[in-house]
């Protein structure tokens, strides 16, 4: 008797029935599936339903996948905002604080015109900066508050003339070299600059306490007005300053007015502009009517304004 292995298909009538409905199966499905491939390309239509029914089964595995897609990249966009949202805040913040001063000094320039509108119909305008340089240094433990820039004589820079940074003022020119000056810091213990609140004319001097802080000191004394976060804008008196820039806003308030912190910090200030001295010439003038000169003034166009010649024509 041979060994069941060597055994031939047909030796078994079972197994030739199996491998018999096995070919028919394989060729009914291939009938079957050309029947479905022409009918799908003949009737793309006819499997609609079926593709819907696939769609809805695994629409919910998709909308998954894509939830998770959605929530890594968002992970991943947090992670990244982490990172930067120091330096994003810390970019707005500097942003809004110079915008808030620019405000404030809108604000006094408004209140400025009007006010010289109202007296003597005049408008002031901004300076012409004699030169810009970069605030080389500052002193920060000494008694005295000085700053350094790289221009002096040789760029037109004489003592006295005011120093601005964009976000206000800085100080004024004491000394100056051929290529160098120094500053005298509004913190400086011998500072004093006549100041006034910014939306209004309450007026007050800002002393310098030589701790990097400002005291200011209200000229009327009686019933005090200024309140916490007031900015504090130069008023023009005195000369140095032309009126309107920002000086400083009020921190704390004392009995004869407050102390304020700086707004324009000069350990944060890179580069500054030095203006001439301002110098209310026309104001002048008509305080002292008889200091006027009568020969010909020349104007921005260069010709001889009306009424000096005409003053001109009378001495001859």
């Amino acid at each position: 008797m041979a060994p069941p292995s060597s055994r031939r298909s047909g030796f078994s009538k079972k197994a030739q029935y199996s491998l018999f409905t096995g070919y028919l199966l394989a060729g009914g499905a291939a009938v079957v599936g050309a029947g479905l491939l022409a009918v799908s390309l003949l009737q793309p239509a006819a499997f609609a339903p079926l593709r819907g029914v696939a769609s809805d089964v695994v629409a919910p595995v998709g909308t998954g996948t894509a939830v998770v897609r959605t929530e890594s990249q968002g992970l991943f966009a947090g992670i990244a905002g982490y990172f930067y949202a120091g330096q994003q805040n810390a970019a707005l913040r500097r942003e809004m604080e110079i915008a808030r001063i620019r405000l404030a000094e809108a604000d006094a320039v408004r209140a400025e015109n009007l006010r010289l509108k109202g007296l003597l119909g005049l408008r002031e305008g901004e300076a012409n900066p004699v030169a810009v340089a970069r605030l080389v240094g500052s002193t920060a433990t000494s008694s005295r508050r000085l700053g350094f820039i790289n221009a002096g004589a040789n760029n037109g820079v004489q003592p006295g003339m005011p120093v601005l940074s964009e976000r206000g003022v800085i100080g004024r020119v004491l000394e100056t070299g051929r290529n160098s000056a120094r500053v005298l810091l509004l913190t400086d213990s011998e500072s004093v600059l006549p100041v006034r609140r910014a939306k209004d004319n309450i007026i007050a001097f800002a002393e310098g306490r030589g701790d990097g802080l400002l005291r200011i000191r209200l000229v009327n004394l009686g019933v005090n007005p200024l309140k916490v976060g007031d900015m504090m804008v130069t008023s023009g008196a005195g000369g140095y300053y032309r009126p309107g820039v920002a000086v400083a806003v009020i921190a704390k308030i004392t009995p004869d007015g407050g102390i304020a912190r700086l707004v324009a910090e000069p350990a944060a200030t890179n580069f500054v502009a030095v203006e001439p001295v301002h110098q209310p010439a026309a104001i002048a003038e008509l305080a002292d009517p008889e200091t006027q000169d009568p020969a010909p003034v020349a104007t921005a166009s260069g010709a001889a304004s009306p009424g000096a010649a005409a003053s001109a024509a009378v001495a001859e």
